[in-house]
């Protein structure tokens, strides 16, 4: 188990190498509430759709006493709903755990690229 963290500390390593050199001084900021809201965005996934697929779950163990034709035009509106409450749904949490990945990253260390000459500036005068 020691070899396989090892090596993937190598390869992130190697990978940051290639993107660029760590800035002098730079240091990492601690975690934050966006490593709470990052751990339990997978719970919330799994809940709110759960909690979303409850009323078309019971019109269909529990029907009310409707004539049939009622009852199948209540249960297809309640599965159109609850898909697009689910749409909904994942949407945000897909969009809070982007706000969260990009919070990490910036609170990440700083890393400088190479540098290169700009042909097009302007030169001061000697």
């Amino acid at each position: 188990m020691k070899f396989l963290s090892t090596r993937l500390a190598a390869l992130k390593q190697a990978a940051m190498a290639r993107l660029g050199r760590r800035l002098p001084g730079s240091q990492r900021a601690p975690d934050g509430l966006e490593r709470v809201v990052w751990r339990k965005l997978p719970g919330i996934a799994l809940m709110g759709t759960l909690v979303v697929a409850l009323y078309p779950l019971q019109l269909r163990v529990l029907p009310p006493e409707l004539p049939a034709d009622q009852l199948a035009k209540m249960i297809q509106s309640a599965d159109i709903l609850a898909i697009a409450a689910v749409v909904l749904h994942w949407t945000a949490v897909f969009t809070v755990g982007i706000a969260c990945l990009i919070v990490r990253i910036m609170k990440g260390p700083a890393y400088v690229a190479d540098s290169y000459p700009v042909q097009d500036r302007d030169r001061p005068a000697p």
